[in-house]
């Protein structure tokens, strides 16, 4: 229950972005350390509305928990009707969401040239 209640707060705190969808930030070392916040944070923009955008662009350690964390929220969006949206991905997630073969699951733009 105060696991919940503090979601609810921090999901008041959060700013929509622009187009008016929950913005979640991935950490920096997005590991298994960080998972039960950003599992919280997750749930959070969830329960906000039917879309999220999610920034990894500061994202300089990832791990397989993560992104799997990331595979379900792509995979509950979808039983919304919710759309997911990338504001960045750093080259280090990018390169983990390919080496795995998510990059396509989780609908991450192209990476640009080098």
């Amino acid at each position: 229950m105060a696991g919940k209640r503090a979601a609810k707060q921090y999901q008041d705190e959060r700013p929509a972005a622009p187009d008016g969808a929950a913005a979640v930030v991935l950490p920096a070392d997005c590991r298994l350390a960080a998972q039960a916040a950003l599992q919280a944070e997750l749930v959070a923009a969830l329960e906000r509305g039917a879309d999220v955008a999610l920034d990894a662009s500061a994202v300089e350690r990832v791990d397989t928990a993560a992104l799997q964390l990331l595979v379900l929220l792509r995979r509950e969006l979808g039983s919304r009707d919710g759309a997911l949206a990338w504001r960045g991905a750093s080259a280090a997630f990018n390169e983990a969401a390919g080496l795995l073969g998510l990059a396509r699951i989780l609908e991450l733009p192209a990476a640009g040239p080098a």
